[in-house]
């Protein structure tokens, strides 16, 4: 258990590590001083100055950081952030937000050549394919399933195909049947009337040869971003009242604590289905990243944009404030998700 916490812990600051690589490599390329790279996030255990830049590890296990000179501005010299041309402090803001897209197809491309990728399939289709188990894709409210505590993303044993499923449910119809659980690393048997109430899929790991590999990486990271736009969409559409989720769907958020507990999940079953979830966390944190929320690097490009307009940059006392302001907002919302979603889903 301690394990998979670390390994959970260790990749998701190996993602923001990546991100702060983005910024770093830019500004170095630009020719703005990097006055610290950190792992963590202060207080700081020990650092090292490498030239000009001081790299450092820091306590607190959740993040990384780059500090660049002259970034909350007030310093004016040719080395200094505020210093460089707009387009250039804005590649080096978004070089941050890309590298969790290139790291997402990066692992995707070495896990479909590796691996396999995780995918959903029909039931003709069995080549290059490895794994094949049918899953719980949604629960109906009220159901047979529901009442027998089956979840989305349950594999039901003993089965290759939906279509045996939909006949032994046919076959078994109001009568008590005995179905074989998998969840994760445990396997159970479940007492249940069909029918079960239940939406399924054919999932397997389909493997990919490593020429095809790099843009089957990029192929399911485009995807992966659209479905994140799609459900923040309908996530959104739901809280306006403008449209209600699917049937048997729920809004639910993930804080910190969630984030791990999935990863640890996802991890005992299978490199695969570990490093996918991960490639999925580093889109989600791309988009994210990009809201023109301040604090976020959006937030950062917001300001940018206003400077480009108006000719000069907003005072950098009140872009700290603004900053600070939503930053402490942030923690807030974090906190406030933990409680709300991740401790009641985990405990």
């Amino acid at each position: 258990m301690v394990i998979t916490i670390l390994i959970a812990l260790f990749s998701l600051v190996a993602l923001m590590v990546i991100h702060e690589f983005g910024h770093f490599i830019l500004a170095k390329k630009f020719g703005a001083k990097v006055e610290e790279f950190g792992v963590g996030l202060p207080p700081r255990i020990f650092g090292k100055k490498i030239g000009e830049t001081v790299y450092s590890l820091n306590l607190i296990p959740f993040g990384a950081f780059v500090k660049i000179h002259g970034e909350e501005g007030g310093i004016e010299d040719y080395r200094s952030f505020t210093d460089k041309p707009i387009w250039q402090r804005f590649l080096i803001i978004i070089g941050g937000v890309v590298s969790f897209w290139v790291v997402a197809a990066v692992l995707l491309g070495i896990v479909s050549a590796t691996w396999g990728l995780p995918q959903t399939v029909t039931d003709e289709e069995n080549y290059n394919l490895k794994e094949i188990k049918i899953q719980i894709v949604q629960g109906m409210p009220d159901s047979s399933a529901e009442a027998a505590g089956l979840k989305a993303g349950d594999i039901l044993v003993g089965f290759e195909k939906v279509i045996d499923v939909q006949n032994f449910a046919l076959a078994n119809k109001d009568k008590e049947v005995n179905l074989t659980v998998s969840r994760g690393k445990d396997v159970f048997e479940k007492k249940i009337v069909p029918p079960m109430g239940v939406a399924l899929a054919r999932t397997a790991l389909r493997h990919y040869s490593w020429l095809s590999a790099p843009w089957q990486g990029v192929k399911v990271t485009s995807g992966m971003t659209a479905n994140v736009v799609s459900g923040w969409i309908a996530a959104l559409k739901n809280a306006l009242g403008i449209a209600k989720l699917p049937s048997g769907l729920k809004m639910e958020m993930f804080g910190p604590i969630g984030i791990l507990d999935l990863l640890g999940q996802y991890s005992r079953m299978g490199a695969s289905y570990f490093f996918f979830l991960i490639s999925y966390i580093a889109v989600a944190m791309a988009l994210t990243n990009i809201l023109p929320i301040p604090a976020l690097d959006g937030g950062k490009m917001v300001f940018l944009i206003i400077e480009a307009i108006r000719g000069k940059a907003v005072n950098c006392k009140i872009e700290q404030n603004i900053t600070a302001t939503f930053f402490v907002l942030l923690i807030v919302f974090m906190i406030f998700v933990t409680f709300k979603f991740d401790i009641p889903r985990i405990f």
